[in-house]
Parts: structure tokens; C-alpha cells; sequence
């Protein structure tokens, strides 16, 4: 396994050692392939990396279901789909260097690390950050940078990003992030009002044009910070 590997324990010739690897099957099979997901690199992700780990112990009977679930300090794990459609349009390559705000849990984090070279990922809530470290040490994912901070703010000193992706919602795309998106590279954000966003998807062409899509309704709880929400809206998430 090289530094983007990442997987739940097995033993060889069975999955004896993984109680969940049959959930975690019919995860990928009838709640992802089943309704639309193509990219088998995301598959495949979904597949390797175990979801019951990165949520609280509560609630890992329900770890693979359809829907998402609460974690620590009001934020939420999301339902696989989003996530697995979000990676989809995001279009990452075992080459790109991806910044993500917002690591929450760390699960999509660890998803990101197994299809790209490199993850930064930037979190404001310290616990959230300690926590989500601690599951990626405990996987032995390597090719992620944590920070704590301002995630509107993007992480200056590791751009550009050829890909940028961001896990909570914005009532418009933070000019920071814009600005550290590569040329060619594409960002995938939530945007919209407290209670309901679109996902939008841009493309940063030449010449400092840009192309951005709407790609279906969705909801997260609020990005907050200085070129976002500032404190959490009323009515949302």
C-alpha cells in the first residue's frame, strides 16, 4: 500500500477482521452505483475506506446507511451520495493537489487522500481538527496536511489547488478560494441560502475566465467565517 492507501483492516483471503465490509458493499452497489455514480475511482474509494470509524460510536449500527448523521459540535457526516457525487464532479487525478475546507470528521478527507496526491485540509473547530487527525493517523493516511483556521480564507501557502472542494455552505464562492484555484482546475462548493443550496461546480479557464454549473439541490450545515456566513444564520441546517 503506498502513502494514498487507505483501509479498514482485513485479513487475508477474507473480510473476517472487517464486520462491515458487507455493509460497506451494499453501500457502494445500491445506494451509489445504483443510483448514478460512475466514477469507479470514487467506487472504489467508497469501498476501501471504512465510514463506521469517523462516526460517533452511537450511531455505527447506522454508518452505512442512506442518510447522513450528526458527529460533534452540531456538525454532520454526510449521506454517502452527496459525498460520492461531490467527488464525482469533482474530477480529482492521482496527481492533484486538492484543498478542502472544512474536514469535519475527517471521512471525506480520507476519501479525497485516496484519489489524490496531496489533501490540505483546513478545519475551525480544534476538536473537530484533533479528532479527524487522530482516525487519519489510525488509518496510516499519510498525504494529508491538517490546519485549523478560517476556511473561507482558503491555505495560501501550498497553492494553487487544481482542485478545491468545499463541505459546507456558502451564500456565494469566497474570493480566496477562486484565487487559489489553479488554471484548469475546478471547485465544487454548496451555495445558496441557510435552509437550501445548489452544488455548484466552476471551472477556472485561460485567461481568467471562468464557467461555473448547477448540479442539483443539496444541504449542509453553514461555512462560517470572514468571507462566508459570520455567525450561523437562523433556519439553517
Amino acid at each position: 500500500m503506498d502513502a494514498r492507501g487507505v483501509s479498514a483492516p482485513r485479513e487475508q483471503g477474507g473480510e473476517a477482521s472487517d464486520p462491515y465490509a458487507v455493509a460497506r458493499r451494499r453501500m457502494v452497489e445500491e445506494q451509489l452505483r445504483e443510483r448514478g455514480i460512475r466514477d469507479e475511482r470514487v467506487l472504489a474509494a467508497m469501498d476501501d475506506v471504512p465510514r463506521h470509524v469517523f462516526v460517533d460510536p452511537a450511531f455505527v449500527q447506522r454508518a452505512y446507511g442512506d442518510h447522513a448523521l450528526p458527529t460533534a459540535e452540531g456538525q454532520t457526516i454526510s449521506q454517502p451520495w452527496i459525498v460520492a457525487r461531490m467527488l464525482e464532479l469533482l474530477e480529482v487525478g492521482p496527481d492533484d493537489r486538492v484543498l478542502e475546507i472544512g474536514t469535519g470528521s475527517g471521512y471525506q478527507t480520507a476519501l479525497v487522500a485516496r484519489l489524490a496526491a496531496n489533501v490540505f485540509s483546513v478545519e475551525r473547530v480544534p476538536s473537530l481538527l484533533r479528532a479527524a487527525q487522530q482516525r487519519l493517523t489510525d488509518l496510516g493516511v499519510k498525504n494529508v496536511a491538517l490546519r485549523h483556521g478560517d476556511g473561507t480564507l482558503g491555505w495560501q501557502e501550498y497553492a494553487p489547488y487544481a482542485r478545491v472542494l468545499v463541505s459546507a455552505a456558502a451564500p456565494r464562492v469566497p474570493e480566496a478560494l477562486r484565487a487559489q484555484l489553479a488554471e484548469g482546475g475546478v471547485l465544487v462548493i454548496p451555495v445558496g441560502g441557510p435552509k437550501l443550496q445548489h452544488l455548484e461546480v466552476w471551472r477556472r479557464l485561460p485567461g481568467d475566465r471562468w464557467r461555473h454549473e448547477r448540479r442539483g439541490e443539496c444541504r449542509f450545515v453553514p461555512l462560517l467565517g470572514h468571507d462566508a456566513w459570520r455567525e450561523m444564520p437562523e433556519g439553517s441546517a
